[in-house]
């Protein structure tokens, strides 16, 4: 297919799964349009063609995107058919998928926190007091 780069390809296909599992989710594009996940990918195709560029990345992510949901999702879970996709075990070896113990963006795990804590304030800086703009 003579493609350099397969970024917009690899985001388009992720796009079109997440799209896919979120199906009645409503989603906001340019200028306040609203309509639902599902018509997402296909949106982004449309307007990338409305402004001139080249559909092929987007449409070759799409159709990746959905042959990953049928032979993921549709085909062993609705038509009862074999999984055909699976995650290799030696990865679950190399990561084990836990669950919790994520304590969310931008607040450190809970060991890190008791640690913190016994050290008094978890060594934050002291800035002053500060001054209010306008005051002389």
């Amino acid at each position: 297919m003579d493609m350099q780069l397969l970024m917009i390809p690899l985001i388009m296909s992720v796009l079109y799964v997440w799209a896919q599992l979120n199906r009645d989710m409503i989603v906001s594009f340019w200028f306040g349009t609203r309509f639902k996940a599902c018509y997402l990918p296909w949106v982004i195709l449309g307007f990338n063609y409305i402004i001139g560029g080249s559909v092929i990345n987007e449409l070759i992510g799409n159709l990746v995107g959905h042959l990953y949901f049928f032979l993921m999702f549709r085909y062993p879970m609705d038509l009862g058919g074999r999984n055909f996709l699976s995650t290799p075990q030696f990865l679950y070896r190399w990561l084990p998928s836990r669950r919790g113990g994520v304590s969310g963006f931008g607040v450190p795990p809970a060991s890190m926190r008791r640690a913190a804590d016994q050290n008094g304030g978890g060594g934050r800086h002291n800035w002053g007091q500060g001054f209010r703009l306008g005051d002389q």
